[in-house]
């Protein structure tokens, strides 16, 4: 008597082939237009804290991050959209903007960014 052995395969067929590539180029195209906002966001903060750095007055601020801003190809805001504030004599540098990134037809990804050169203290009071 002959016993017949089932066997399984395993593997992937071409339609789940097609459905994960599909699932991972709608990814890498997202990460395609997301990356670069991302890098922006970065050189935005650096340029504030080195303007923040480099001027004393709200003029000399926004004037040194605007050369900022020339030299990093920052195209997102500019040295008058920035909010300069003076408290207890510490300057604060402070942005927020938002980026819309269409994807496909009537479809767009908004980002919002903000950053400040703000220290924050984590204070804890005892009751």
């Amino acid at each position: 008597m002959r016993t017949a052995i089932k066997t399984r395969q395993n593997g992937l067929t071409l339609v789940g082939l097609i459905f994960i590539l599909a699932i991972v180029a709608v990814v890498a195209l997202l990460a395609m237009k997301v990356v670069p906002t991302a890098i922006e966001y970065s050189a935005i903060s650096k340029a504030i804290l080195s303007a923040k750095n480099s001027g004393t007055t709200v003029a000399e601020i926004r004037t040194a991050f605007d050369r900022q801003a020339n030299a990093g190809y920052i195209d997102a805001i500019d040295g008058k959209d920035l909010d300069i504030t003076n408290i207890d004599g510490e300057t604060t540098v402070s942005f927020a903007y938002q980026k819309k990134i269409p994807l496909f037809g009537p479809a767009s990804l908004l980002l919002e960014y903000a950053g400040t050169t703000a220290k924050t203290s984590a204070t804890k009071t005892m009751n």
